[in-house]
């Protein structure tokens, strides 16, 4: 699929490169530009995965890590619903450093294209909002979700439709179907950012 004029609308879906897309955030997050952005764009990603999410995980206390967090939006709309017990990881500190206090359980900063560093089968559930986009994490990241989360847990993800195919993650997602690592409960095209006429596929799997 075609980028559509994204790249003009959203710069840093330009970047090609880890360091590149870490030095972007860095700067975005300074002076809360990047939540103000958010709301001005009106980026509906959190809320609508977490409201897809909550029809599934019954339990407000399981364990969830939040990959690719930035300044904690999916944390808000997790505590907005009760939900007790998250964890946050990003590539940028300085994102981290703005979360507001006490919202997640701990913080860390994490490269999501390398391997996580935390045990196998620690959470029950993963989620993953606005990372799967340009130059920023590839399929395989999930094959680390699926390691650290236990079994019947569950990914919930989005996928920016421009990389859907272009990166691999229709294979991915594929491969993983097949090989009876999870199963497939939700996945539909989601508004994610109207305003820009970026949209995004949402998934919900459950881990096998």
């Amino acid at each position: 699929m075609a980028q559509k004029d994204v790249g003009n609308k959203v710069p840093i879906y330009k970047l090609k490169t880890t360091k590149q897309v870490m030095e972007y955030y860095d700067e975005w997050g300074k002076k809360d530009k990047y939540n103000k952005d958010m709301v001005e764009w009106n980026y509906t990603g959190p809320k609508e995965t977490v409201d897809t999410f909550r029809r599934y995980a019954i339990d407000k206390d399981i364990l969830i890590f939040d990959a690719g967090c930035g300044t904690g939006l999916v944390g808000q709309q997790l505590k907005k619903y009760d939900y007790k017990n998250f964890h946050g990881a990003d590539l940028s500190q300085k994102l981290l450093d703005s979360i507001p206090e006490n919202l997640y359980q701990k913080l860390i900063k994490v490269d999501l294209n390398q391997t996580i560093n935390v045990s196998d089968n620690s959470y029950n559930a993963v989620m993953c909002v606005g990372t799967f986009t340009f130059g920023h994490v590839k399929p395989q990241a999930i094959d680390e979700f699926i390691r650290i989360t236990k079994k019947d847990g569950l990914i919930c993800f989005t996928i920016n439709e421009g990389i859907y195919k272009e990166y691999g993650f229709d294979k991915k997602i594929d491969e993983l179907k097949k090989d009876d690592k999870w199963e497939e409960l939700e996945f539909f095209k989601s508004d994610y950012i109207a305003s820009k006429d970026v949209n995004a596929w949402l998934g919900l799997y459950k881990v096998k």
